[in-house]
């Protein structure tokens, strides 16, 4: 699927306006152009004349290669000369071209029918933007992930290791058919930053990702309840290339929401889409919060990563660090 619909359409929305930006300041520049050399334009009317009948002489019968050569000549005669007035004024031909951002795709986003590297780019970088205004992207890598909170205990640091490592081959390896994962563990293990660290490298591969705490997808789902029409939240869950579920148990209980959030993980589970999500609770505790069918799903097709360790936010509450 890729990304969303607003990434999709905001990134068209840019390319438009560079090509009309860029369109509309190089017919300026002919239009003052043409002012301070009217010979120019009825230069630039007689190339355009002059192509026209080599087209008709086409189809005209008689010596057709004899006339497309005079054609030619006549053609590079009044380039010559439509490029002698040009300097006359102290332009170049780029001058009065527009000067589109890529010059490739000249802002249209495709080449040769293919997506243009341009366009790809541009909707990276908006999937960043939109995903990092709510969240602490920037800050969410792998590299920022620091080892040295679980170093008291030799049991937590290797299996903190582990995770590190399995989470960073998962984000090199990731596919839109990638396995789903449960982070189970308590608060401020660092379920939330590995799981932002995949995101990250799932976006800069250029799937789309929906992230939210299961509070902030409950009560989108119960605000569109009684919705009858668009694409509301439970269809972005459903649809999206990578849905990371974050702190799921922290929702306010619903029997509504808990069938919404059922949906959605079954779902995705049957047209092998990949999620993440993270919990305090035990899959015993999931299957009395939610229902044996929806801990059955998840302890029967996700992978489990058990979280370890001291909280790390206390830890760098009491060292100072944010």
């Amino acid at each position: 699927m890729g990304y969303d619909k607003k990434v999709n359409e905001a990134a068209w929305a840019q390319l438009e306006q560079r090509r009309q930006s860029a369109e509309s300041a190089a017919a300026a520049a002919l239009e003052d152009f043409y002012a301070r050399c009217p010979r120019a334009l009825e230069v630039k009317r007689q190339m355009a004349s002059n192509a026209a009948q080599a087209g008709r002489d086409v189809v005209s019968g008689g010596d057709v290669r004899a006339a497309l050569e005079k054609r030619k000549e006549r053609g590079l005669t009044l380039s010559r000369e439509y490029e002698e007035l040009l300097a006359s004024c102290g332009l170049t031909p780029q001058d009065v071209a527009p000067r589109y951002a890529c010059p490739d795709c000249k802002d249209t986003g495709f080449v040769d029918g293919r997506m243009c590297r341009c366009l790809k780019q541009l909707r990276k970088n908006l999937a960043y933007r939109q995903l990092s205004g709510k969240l602490p992207l920037a800050e969410s890598t792998f590299e920022s992930f620091s080892l040295g909170y679980y170093r008291e205990d030799p049991e937590a640091l290797r299996q903190m290791t582990e995770i590190l490592r399995a989470c960073q081959t998962y984000a090199q390896r990731f596919r839109g058919d990638s396995p789903s994962l449960l982070f189970k563990g308590g608060t401020g293990l660092g379920k939330t930053h590995l799981s932002l660290a995949i995101a990250n490298e799932a976006l800069e591969k250029g799937f789309g990702v929906v992230y939210g705490s299961a509070q902030s997808f409950a009560m989108a789902l119960e605000k569109e309840r009684f919705r009858q029409e668009g694409e509301g939240a439970g269809d972005q869950m459903k649809s999206c290339d990578l849905l990371i579920l974050d702190d799921l148990g922290t929702e306010f209980p619903s029997a509504y929401v808990n069938a919404a959030l059922y949906d959605v993980v079954n779902s995705r589970m049957l047209a092998g889409c990949p999620t993440i999500i993270s919990t305090n609770l035990t899959l015993k505790e999931l299957e009395g919060r939610y229902s044996p069918r929806f801990a059955s799903r998840i302890a029967g097709s996700y992978g489990k990563l058990e979280f370890r360790g001291r909280d790390v936010r206390i830890q760098k509450r009491k060292t100072g660090q944010r």
